[in-house]
């Protein structure tokens, strides 16, 4: 087995790896909407107080699935080896609709590498930078060649 630790996607926020790697397939741990180095979460406006005053989803999502495509190429792999994602939503009611629309633009439906998904919603996720987040991806892929 191979540990992938990514120099370009958001350093990840506890004692994990970004992915690892067991004979053909790599698995990334849940990837969150930040960019490396910044405590920021894309979409979100704070107030003076450092209080969350609105998220934007679509920000957030490009952001974990533009972390997802840099450790896919660290590791060898590209989109179309995805096989599996996972979606952890905070508030399904509110995010689905743009969720999917933006989801759709990574996947276009028909597509002949379209990967299966499950969508959930979650109480909370990790804060991951200066406010909570309201999505992570989890990805398996297929690695190119592996055994």
């Amino acid at each position: 087995m191979t540990t992938i630790r990514s120099g370009s996607a958001a350093e990840p926020l506890g004692p994990y790896a970004h992915a690892r790697r067991a004979g053909g397939l790599l698995f990334l741990s849940g990837i969150g909407p930040r960019t490396r180095g910044s405590r920021d979460i894309p979409g979100a406006v704070v107030d003076s107080s450092g209080r969350l005053v609105e998220y934007s989803i679509e920000a957030e999502i490009r952001s974990c699935f533009e972390n997802v495509r840099m450790i896919l190429e660290e590791a060898g792999c590209g989109w179309k080896d995805i096989v599996d994602v996972a979606v952890y939503l905070t508030d399904m009611k509110r995010d689905w609709k743009e969720y999917n629309r933006v989801y759709g633009e990574y996947f276009p439906p028909g597509s002949e590498t379209l990967p299966t998904r499950t969508t959930v919603e979650v109480s909370a996720l990790p804060t991951g930078g200066n406010t909570p987040i309201h999505v992570e991806v989890k990805v398996v892929a297929c690695v190119p060649g592996g055994a």
